[in-house]
């Protein structure tokens, strides 16, 4: 499963705390975006872990579960690398 994680975060220590978590689950591509490859037990442990670091009154992190055919859409524009085995296109 292929989620793209961005997030929304008040406090500088719970923003910390969020993207170190989320280092653990796939790779920062903006500095409150992440891109994630998990099955769905790791997608529950990211999501549960999230939860229980942001004040759900003041946070926001959205969790966008893509399909294939979605990432294979998926286009860059401006600097970045791609992986070989992703399916974006550079420009």
């Amino acid at each position: 499963m292929y989620v793209l994680v961005s997030y929304d975060i008040v406090e500088n220590g719970t923003r910390s705390k969020v993207m170190k978590f989320l280092k653990n689950f796939g790779e920062r591509i903006q500095l409150s975006v992440f891109e994630c490859d998990l099955d769905k037990s790791r997608y529950r442990k990211m999501k549960e872990g999230v939860s229980g670091l942001i004040n759900k009154k003041i946070d926001r992190v959205r969790f966008y579960p893509l399909c294939r055919a979605c990432i294979d859409g998926v286009i860059i524009c401006g600097f970045g690398e791609i992986r070989e085995n992703e399916g974006f296109e550079l420009i």
